[in-house]
């Protein structure tokens, strides 16, 4: 009976007539009362996962998200829905405070959303507490790992949460997060004995290619071009100087580029926001300011010109494109310049010692990715835990396979020196030895005498550096102890020192490959209804409703919504809400204009 009145709310509101991967289970498991951890591939409907328990249940839901544009986003997309909810956040001002309240206060509103900051200080800790407060759901969960050790304290704070609402569930959710991520998530909220969901982290759509830099804006240029002359995309760098900068170049070289960072004026920061939201072809050259919960679908491109900090971050930023499930790409440029950057960055942190190390360990697992011959997505998937026996046919190292060297000599050179040295001693010791150090430690624990000592001497630092990420992401060996990140071998590291097995690397090349495969522009790919006359019209008219509305097109209906009515052909309101995306609430506002063009179209 219960599954039976979610699967109507979940049409009647949302209009969509099933659940995806795990979002019943997750539902239920919330409203049994138990503490839940969600991780779900950015576009696998996460909000639902709040929303319908929210609904279903007596007393208010509190939604604690990260960035205001966020939560206008969720709480404009909720209304056109039909559904009441509000958000508190330091950007209202004293009237609209007070309207939101009394909307809290009188029952009207039943999903409310709050910063951590916000919800933590006295005077709305002490609101909250005097209501019915059913779920407490922190979405963009991985913050509270990553942001919480860096620079928003906060996060690591809402465990505290547990003492002012003893007894309500708690739901973590968030598109990226690996086992170590998940425990320190589930630590800081001080959840117990809670139940966590993993979905799939393969985002199939999504095509994934990594080169390294020539000249970024030349290959920049050439790659929207080539794939993306028509497109909305996303280009993030690292550095607010070189945001302003590339923008700037794109605009001169005519493309629709504005800058996005929190070095703008908020005036500023809102148009961007604004114009992203509505225009149909836009390119926001960002860092990573931009984009967190961003729900528009049609976003083509995600390019990076900088090294993202940890794979976390890249998978996070990448998701971004394709929502909507059709073909997208993320294609990166990458110079080891990059590491040295972040790893400045990392350092300047008031992190302690020890998360500074795991960064430091996330940020190898990144340029190993940069580096791998192996299919990226595997790489992916194996990273979070994920394994892929088949290659994906779907990145440059699957279509376009990198020159290789056969590297299988320096490999058994390196796993013989971690053996020989008792499988006690970090990356940087190792190559020391490996490269003939008068290092005093190495002399005075006799490692100088070691048969390995000066064999790798003729390789650089940076070599023997790329040997052991590939090592390490190919899991020959594993990092024994994460306080001093000491190496060991794994089981199998056997075959390659015995001969059984080659190792092979990829050649550092400085010439940019043409990929074979996926050429055409994504927007030209026609649907599968051959329609496209109609939905071209269908396009107008939700641009028309949206600015008469002032909202982005794609709350008003999605992509995906407009070629289902391509498909299906809606004649009258029964048949308009059988199209996905179509609740009763959007069924009412907008079935008329939509049918009457489809009429005219029939």
């Amino acid at each position: 009976m219960r599954e039976t009145d979610l699967k109507n709310i979940l049409k009647d509101k949302f209009g969509h007539s099933e659940f995806r991967f795990d979002q019943l289970e997750i539902i239920q498991t919330i409203l049994d009362r138990k503490d839940t951890l969600a991780i779900m591939p950015t576009g696998g409907g996460k909000s639902i996962c709040f929303q319908i328990p929210a609904l279903y249940c007596n007393g208010i839901t509190l939604v604690v998200s990260p960035l205001i544009s966020l939560m206008h986003d969720q709480v404009m997309n909720l209304r056109l829905n039909g559904i009441d909810a509000c958000y508190l956040n330091s950007a209202q001002d004293q009237d609209e405070r007070r309207a939101a309240e009394d909307q809290i206060l009188s029952g009207q509103a039943k999903l409310v959303y709050v910063s951590p900051e916000g919800l933590l200080s006295s005077n709305l800790s002490l609101f909250f507490r005097q209501l019915d407060i059913s779920l407490i759901a922190i979405d963009e969960a991985h913050c509270v790992s990553q942001w919480g050790h860096e620079f928003r304290s906060d996060y690591m704070r809402l465990g505290e949460l547990k003492e002012m609402f003893p007894g309500v569930p708690m739901l973590a959710l968030t598109a990226t997060a690996d086992e170590k991520t998940r425990e320190d998530i589930a630590l800081q909220l001080r959840m117990t004995n809670q139940k966590t969901f993993v979905s799939s982290f393969d985002r199939p759509n999504i095509n994934y290619k990594i080169t390294e830099r020539t000249n970024e804006i030349d290959q920049l240029e050439e790659f929207i071009k080539q794939y993306h002359p028509n497109d909305t995309g996303i280009i993030y760098c690292l550095s607010r100087k070189k945001v302003e900068k590339v923008a700037s170049d794109l605009k001169q070289r005519g493309f629709p580029a504005i800058p996005y960072h929190a070095g703008l004026t908020a005036e500023k920061r809102l148009s961007g926001q604004e114009r992203f939201n509505r225009d149909e072809h836009i390119i926001i050259v960002a860092t990573i300011a931009f984009g967190m919960g961003i729900d528009r679908p049609d976003v083509r491109f995600v390019s990076h010109l900088d090294l993202p900090k940890s794979i976390e971050s890249y998978y996070q930023e990448t998701g971004r494109a394709g929502r909507d499930g059709k073909e997208s790409n993320a294609w990166m440029v990458f110079g080891l310049q990059d590491v040295i950057k972040l790893s400045q960055m990392l350092e300047t942190t008031e992190a302690n010692e020890l998360y500074k190390k795991q960064a430091r360990f996330k940020l190898d697992a990144m340029l190993s990715l940069c580096e791998t011959v192996q299919c990226r997505r595997q790489y992916l998937l194996s990273y979070f835990g994920e394994e892929s026996s088949d290659k994906c046919g779907n990145c440059d190292a699957c279509l376009d396979p990198a020159e290789t060297i056969d590297a299988t000599i320096d490999a058994q050179k390196l796993l013989s020196t971690i053996y020989r040295t008792g499988q006690m001693y970090g990356a940087g010791y190792l190559i020391d030895v490996l490269r003939e150090s008068k290092n005093t430690k190495v002399i005075e624990r006799g490692h100088d005498k070691l048969s390995c000592y000066g064999v790798g001497k003729e390789q650089s630092k940076n070599h023997w550096n790329i040997i052991i990420r590939q090592l390490l992401n190919s899991k020959y060996i594993r990092v024994k102890n994460w306080e001093y990140r000491n190496l060991a071998l794994t089981d199998k590291a056997g075959p390659i020192l015995k001969g059984q097995e080659n190792f092979e690397m990829r050649k550092p090349s400085n010439v940019e490959k043409i990929p074979s495969a996926n050429k055409r522009a994504v927007s030209q790919i026609n649907a599968t209804h051959g329609r496209m006359e109609l939905f071209e019209e269908l396009r107008i008219i939700r641009t028309k409703l949206a600015s008469e509305n002032n909202v982005p097109p794609y709350l008003i209906f999605s992509d995906k919504s407009l070629h289902d009515m391509c498909l299906l052909l809606p004649r009258n309101r029964d048949e308009f809400l059988m199209v996905n995306g179509v609740g009763a609430s959007k069924c009412e506002k907008y079935s008329a204009v939509f049918i009457g063009a489809i009429l005219s179209y029939s």
